[in-house]
């Protein structure tokens, strides 16, 4: 394979970017990052440089360019394949694409109100009704996928999965908005907080210099 290299924005904000990194580093393959500070000037014409939809993330593979965070993840799983990024049995793997569509699509709310950000602490921000809703539903995605999936491991279809890439992001806006979760939910939470990978990203988003006004 050729050099990997993902073009990521600032750590503590991009939940997108966020998503195929976690993937790429449960691949194990050595890849590079490029790292283009969002809400500047200048944000869009250096995204445009590596991306053709003006947004990150994007991955660049030889002379290949994927975007969007679902299709890269879809591209690793199929380029990687011993690292099983999706699960094996065909419904488990049917239901995982179909929560992680869910999420790529929706929670609009979610992700209004409730931002990612790995620089502060906000506890009891951003509980509008819609984003109740949101979080109700994710919950539910949560439960569901763990009773019916999860007994083989800690994660939403036992072992780590590409919807687990996709729901990472909400873990850690749960984290930062202090959101009550019933006890599987926060076992769940607590297995993708501890993940190396995760505690790699949260580091070097608080050691960023740029900081966005919410």
């Amino acid at each position: 394979m050729s050099e990997l290299t993902l073009v990521i924005g600032n750590k503590a904000y991009s939940s997108w970017s966020l998503r195929p990194w976690l993937a790429l580093k449960h691949v194990g393959v050595p890849f590079a990052e490029i790292v283009v500070p969002l809400r500047q000037p200048d944000s869009r014409t250096r995204i445009l440089d590596h991306s053709p939809s003006g947004r990150v993330p994007a991955l660049r593979h030889g002379d290949r360019t994927v975007w969007d965070s679902l299709a890269i993840c879809e591209y690793l799983a199929e380029a990687f394949p011993e690292a099983r990024l999706w699960p094996d049995d065909a419904y488990a793997r049917a239901v995982a694409r179909a929560v992680s569509a869910e999420m790529h699509a929706g929670f609009a709310s979610l992700r209004t109100t409730m931002s990612m950000d790995l620089k502060r602490r906000r506890p009891g921000e951003g509980r509008s009704d819609d984003t109740l809703a949101d979080i109700a539903r994710v919950m539910e995605i949560w439960r569901d996928a763990r009773a019916q999936f999860g007994a083989d491991g800690p994660y939403l279809f036992g072992r780590f999965s590409i919807a687990d890439c996709m729901y990472a992001p909400v873990v850690t806006r749960f984290d930062t908005y202090g959101v009550e979760l019933d006890p599987v939910c926060r076992a769940y939470a607590d297995a993708v907080l501890a993940l190396p990978s995760l505690r790699e990203w949260t580091e070097a988003a608080r050691a960023e210099p740029w900081v966005l006004q919410p």
